[in-house]
């Protein structure tokens, strides 16, 4: 392969206000790790960060609701979703979250930087007002219809059906999510704004230079709304105290605007990693244009982030200047259930954390790949996930591997057998597999990561098909060296498959990897550590990568190896599961 390439992988930063649902793994947060492990097999220099939003307001809204203090709102689910980012195997070299020191230092800068480079004016602004609650409604404290397409539950700052961004003044029917109050006030209040305008031609011409392996609903979204929309100030401080604070004076009572400083993340999340690993300056090696312009940035979101991912972002990089901006933004569609979408606010979710305690990892990492929403909206259903997991993972992938391990470690005294002269066909199908390390792998590395299921798929069912031919528990009464030749064939085939299949399926992948006799791992090991700094404690969850580079080649399995008692790797799921579901 070229020369291994720094990758770093940017994950969409969830609102620490509630459990995460299976819609959020699907669109945001199960891809770019499959992304990130395939590319750590390939020899990149891959870092994965992200962490928890902890300044949104959808986080003050329940904090309010429940009597207690946004932090502990913070604490409590930034803790569930390092959980069930371990339970599900998502390898973050760092996920942090925003409320530490160094996330407010590196905002600062980039605030100041913005400031003096006079891509930062204050003006005032209408706002909406509660005089019942006797406070301003900064964006999601307001609901209303979208003054686009009419959605009637439209936030103050996004519309999630149309995926549009507006002022909270310009909502239809606006009401205060704090008291119901529809007869609102609108009021001037002052605050500082990002010069958007000053910014259009340089992120047009950016948008504009090549961008042909972006996916089309992003590129085309972006590229209309800077080319056909004249950009304008956007306000980047807000009427709240619960946020990183303005590095100016006389602004009390106001904060950073979290859309402003989450985007950050990814940038003070490299460099929380760097100074964690004792080399304070290693983060420019992805981000610093000057030190690494080769670097490649990825930015993993839901089609509700693509205005912040692929115009605001890109825009606020070009005005600090000197950093590398995004390569690519492969957002996702949403995953819908039953035809709803999901809602925190609402409660309707299927928690991750909580079906992983009823089902396999691996067997959700499977089945929401499989329904990737990665060029339109995509329905999930319970009848739907059984059906993927028993009638295409069991009984294909697992299967195969059930039946030749089984029989290879009872009749050949539990060692792999050594195989005489192949047929053209058992060498086609070898040939077929192999090539695989190049099909599959250049799906991944285009993001294509339901296409590179299918296609591990395909050549799992080709093994299937040729096992089923060669009917080696047969030909061992009649001819052994046949029988031993067959059971090889399909062993080597299962070893590659096995690495094509990683980075969906890593717990299983280890676990083959051990019943063919090998020891260490594929990928590195997932930890928590706790951080100390000047803001107070926190708990990041970290990964040691170090075990995965190089596995994405296609080596020989060597015969007389000794396997290991096999197991299966599956778990087939109760045809009534989605009555039992829907029971709760």
């Amino acid at each position: 392969m070229d020369q291994p390439r720094h990758i770093l992988v940017g994950v969409a930063w969830p609102y620490a206000n509630g459990e995460q649902h299976i819609g959020h793994i699907a669109g945001a947060y199960l891809p770019p790790d499959i992304f990130a492990r395939f590319q750590r097999m390939r020899g990149n220099h891959v870092l994965m960060v992200s962490g928890s939003d902890a300044h949104g307001t959808p986080i003050t809204v329940r904090a309010e609701a429940e009597g207690v203090s946004p932090a502990e709102i913070v604490e409590r689910f930034h803790a569930t979703f390092i959980d069930s980012y371990l339970k599900l195997g998502l390898t973050f070299d760092l996920f942090t979250h925003t409320e530490t020191q160094n996330h407010w230092d590196v905002t600062q800068d980039i605030f100041r930087t913005h400031l003096e480079g006079g891509y930062i004016y204050q003006d005032s602004q209408q706002q909406l007002y509660d005089a019942t609650a006797n406070r301003f409604l900064p964006d999601r404290y307001v609901e209303g219809n979208c003054p686009f397409c009419d959605y009637d539950e439209a936030r103050g700052d996004q519309c999630d059906q149309c995926g549009r961004t507006y002022e909270a003044v310009e909502l239809k029917n606006p009401r205060s999510r704090i008291t119901g109050n529809t007869a609102l006030e609108v009021r001037e209040t002052e605050h500082y704004f990002l010069d958007l305008s000053k910014l259009q031609e340089p992120l047009r011409s950016w948008l504009q230079d090549g961008k042909t392996h972006w996916r089309p609903n992003v590129i085309h979204f972006a590229r209309t709304q800077v080319e056909q929309t004249e950009l304008r100030g956007r306000p980047i401080t807000r009427d709240m105290e619960w946020g990183v604070s303005i590095p100016l004076p006389n602004t009390a009572g106001k904060c950073i605007y979290v859309w402003y400083d989450a985007v950050i993340g990814y940038l003070s999340a490299a460099k929380e990693w760097a100074q964690l690993n004792n080399e304070a300056e290693q983060w420019r090696q992805w981000w610093d244009a000057t030190t690494n312009s080769q670097a490649r940035i990825y930015n993993f979101i839901g089609k509700d982030n693509i205005p912040f991912h692929a115009m605001m972002w890109p825009a606020m990089l070009i005005a600090y200047q000197s950093l590398n901006l995004p390569y690519d933004v492969p957002a996702n569609e949403y995953l819908n259930m039953y035809g709803r979408k999901f809602s925190k606010s609402q409660g309707r979710i299927i928690s991750i954390l909580n079906v992983l305690e009823r089902y396999q990892a691996d067997a959700w990492r499977y089945a929401l790949t499989a329904i990737a929403p990665e060029a339109n909206d995509v329905d999930f259903t319970w009848d739907d996930f059984v059906e993927r997991v028993n009638n295409e993972l069991v009984a294909n992938w697992g299967n195969l591997v059930n039946r030749v391990l089984g029989f290879a470690y009872k009749r050949w005294q539990g060692v792999i057998p050594a195989p005489g002269p192949l047929s053209e066909k058992e060498q086609g199908l070898l040939d077929e597999v192999r090539a695989g390390f190049h099909s599959v792998g250049d799906l991944y590395n285009s993001v294509k990561l339901k296409a590179a299921m299918q296609e591990v798929r395909r050549l799992s069912q080709r093994a299937n098909q040729y096992l089923h031919d060669a009917a080696p528990w047969t030909t061992i009464k009649t001819d052994p060296q046949q029988a031993a030749t067959s059971v090889y064939v399909a062993l080597q085939a299962i070893d590659w498959l096995k690495i094509l299949w990683a980075p969906i399926l890593p717990h299983t992948s280890q676990q083959l990897h051990a019943f063919l006799g090998y020891d260490g791992q594929l990928f590195g090991r997932q930890y928590t550590q706790v951080v100390k700094d000047a803001r107070g404690e926190h708990h990041v969850l970290r990964y040691d990568n170090s075990a995965a580079a190089g596995r994405w080649e296609p080596g020989t399995l060597a015969p007389g190896q000794a396997l290991r008692q096999p197991a299966p790797l599956f778990v087939k799921l109760d045809e009534n599961v989605p009555e039992q579901e829907a029971a709760g």
